[in-house]
């Protein structure tokens, strides 16, 4: 089957329109030390990053990790600690080329705070930092990665009518943000199912009893983007009349609903499942050679 690999991504609502002053060289959190994670809404916890040069980051149970792009978003250079161990097919949109050479920035920069060289390394900081949003903002979007899915799926139709489906509706990153940007870029064509209620700006629960306390990923989308209620009712239907052009699988891995059916009346590259899994161990054998799967940890 055609395997492509497939990464986080962020909102574009949430990308700083341009790079805000620094005040210090390295953010306060650092992964994997509780006693660090002091921030309890996205608005600190975004400031934070906004006025360091630098955030530590890391691989976490994967090596794609959603706060590598909450700290691009933010204006801020990631400090990758293991960065030559990524494997070649995870993370293939992240900028690893330029965040090696500002890993090494860093090193220089630890040393010599104080001094004039710094002040000249805190310029190409600046440089560094507006190369990386502009990647951000081209590569790295939910709506650039939704586009990604559809070009390499080979779905050319200009606004195409896609069937999200989601086993379960509880957070899981790369489900949501993709689909996120499948929202952005196609609006009401796009018809999750069941809705995928955290992500709607409407939402009406608490956000902070989400993981993660919902941050960067909960109410984004705009309300209106919804789709009409009488698809949920008419959905068998539908896709029996092949009223979708194509039909995405947010995490087969965490349930595929229907695909007895989608599989019979839609041909397999009009397919796509998403694995956005920590370790990629789906169990696929008996699908078609011809679905087009996205793999985040693709090894």
């Amino acid at each position: 089957m055609p395997i492509f690999p497939i990464g986080f991504s962020i909102h574009e609502s949430l990308i700083v329109k341009e790079i805000p002053v620094k005040t210090k060289l390295l953010a306060h959190i650092v992964p994997g030390k509780l006693d660090t994670y002091i921030f309890n809404t996205a608005e600190e916890y975004n400031k934070d990053y906004q006025n360091s040069f630098f955030a530590l980051t890391c691989k976490k149970s994967g090596w794609d990790c959603f706060r590598h792009y909450e700290i691009l978003a933010n204006g801020c250079i990631p400090l990758f600690i293991n960065l030559e161990s990524i494997p070649e097919n995870i993370m293939t949109h992240f900028p690893k080329d330029i965040i090696r050479e500002t890993n090494q920035l860093y090193d220089i920069m630890k040393n010599e705070k104080d001094t004039d060289e710094y002040k000249k390394h805190e310029k190409k900081c600046y440089d560094y930092i507006e190369k990386l949003l502009e990647h951000t903002r081209t590569f790295l979007t939910s709506k650039a990665m939704a586009l990604y899915v559809l070009e390499k799926s080979n779905i050319t139709l200009d606004v195409p009518k896609v069937l999200f489906l989601s086993e379960r509706t509880d957070p899981d990153y790369l489900r949501c943000l993709t689909l996120q940007g499948f929202k952005e870029l196609l609006g009401t064509n796009c018809h999750d199912f069941p809705k995928i209620e955290h992500i709607y700006d409407d939402y009406s629960e608490n956000i902070l009893n989400l993981y993660g306390k919902g941050i960067n990923y909960a109410k984004l989308v705009d309300s209106s983007l919804t789709y009409d209620k009488n698809l949920d009712k008419h959905l068998v239907k539908n896709i029996k009349n092949h009223y979708y052009d194509v039909i995405i699988y947010g995490s087969i891995h965490r349930g595929n609903p229907l695909i007895d059916m989608v599989e019979y009346y839609y041909k397999p590259n009009e397919i796509v499942f998403i694995c956005g899994e920590d370790e990629h161990n789906c169990h696929l054998k008996n699908t078609s050679s011809e679905i087009n799967i996205f793999i985040r940890e693709l090894k």
